[in-house]
């Protein structure tokens, strides 16, 4: 099979695509024969040789990518055999191998795919939606709140600007650059503002009037990050799920106490120890987008072009999911 593989940790021309040995399944493990897989901001952080939390620095070669959709060509000794040729997605975890013509997974883990899904919305949804299901789940939103969402032409902001947008929320919508703050607004969004202009702040304040944020969701950190706690309004709540700009988000305790907010990690512990565990929010992710009531954004790359990808999602060009097409 063709496979990206890398062979040293750094920039994204490490990525290689190579030929390699098409991959067996063990006991219990389904094979994939991948027609989308998925390309997550983590993956570029991992490349380059950083420790990501839980996800230790794997050991190489390897062959990145957690997400994938495609339809099961071969199964190991136990594994249900009426799972062969089903269209899934699965959620790889730790063990990876996504960006491959072929990849192996535990058979419990696959999601059996509707017909009317297509394999590029079920890799969007299986783990970032997943993702944007936790942080919901911590939000509790209501048709009352006034909600930003930074990085909003991303793939977790897109989505949330949907869900915002779908419960009635009035929808303030934050990206970098002209293009992304119209498809933000395409999307939905009440209002959308260019976070890389100085004002951008004093823009959002202009839109909404006597109106204050009630809930901010912040995965950026840093300056943006910060940006966004200081719009919220008294008892507003802050709910953080990441720091793609490298930095989180600076806060203090004498912030929390000033205004009476409430501050959340919608991601890390929680998410790994929520009852129902991860697949009830895949489970939840799979079903809003069959349904209609959260479609992704996707951007496509063909699976040679991978390095490409990672270029792409460093320099915040992308818009949406990114995925890889075999």
């Amino acid at each position: 099979m063709r496979a990206i593989r890398l062979h040293a940790f750094g920039p994204a021309e490490n990525l290689r695509y190579e030929k390699v040995d098409d991959p067996t399944p063990g006991p219990g493990q389904a094979r994939i024969a991948v027609r989308v897989a998925g390309v997550h901001f983590i993956d570029t952080k991992i490349r380059s040789g950083m420790n990501e939390g839980s996800l230790a620095r794997p050991d190489l070669p390897t062959i990145p990518g957690r997400e994938v959709a495609g339809v099961i060509d071969a199964l190991g000794e136990g594994a249900d055999e009426a799972l062969l040729g089903k269209r899934v997605a699965a959620h790889l975890g730790p063990a990876s191998g996504g960006y491959a013509e072929l990849a192996v997974c535990d058979a419990a883990a696959v999601q059996l795919l509707p017909d009317g899904l297509a394999d590029d919305t079920a890799v969007a949804m299986i783990g970032t939606g997943r993702t944007t299901i936790a942080i919901l789940e911590v939000a509790q939103l209501t048709s009352a709140d006034v909600v930003l969402v930074t990085a909003a032409a991303g793939g977790i902001g897109t989505l949330l600007v949907q869900a915002a947008r779908n419960i009635g929320a009035t929808v303030v919508g934050a990206a970098a650059g002209a293009a992304k703050v119209e498809r933000v607004r395409a999307l939905g969004a009440s209002h959308a503002v260019d976070y890389t202009q100085p004002d951008w702040s004093e823009a959002v304040r202009n839109a909404l009037g006597e109106q204050n944020i009630t809930v901010a969701f912040d995965g950026v950190g840093g300056a943006l990050g910060r940006g966004a706690l200081e719009l919220l309004g008294p008892g507003g709540r802050l709910i953080l799920f990441g720091w793609a700009s490298g930095d989180p988000t600076p806060l203090t305790i004498m912030d929390i106490y000033a205004r009476s907010l409430t501050v959340s990690a919608a991601v890390g512990a929680r998410i790994v120890q929520r009852r129902g565990g991860l697949r009830g929010l895949e489970d939840d992710a799979l079903a809003a987008a069959a349904s209609g009531r959260l479609v992704p954004v996707v951007q496509r790359f063909a699976l040679a072009d991978a390095a490409a990808a990672h270029e792409a999602i460093e320099a915040r060009t992308t818009i949406g999911k990114t995925v890889l097409i075999p």
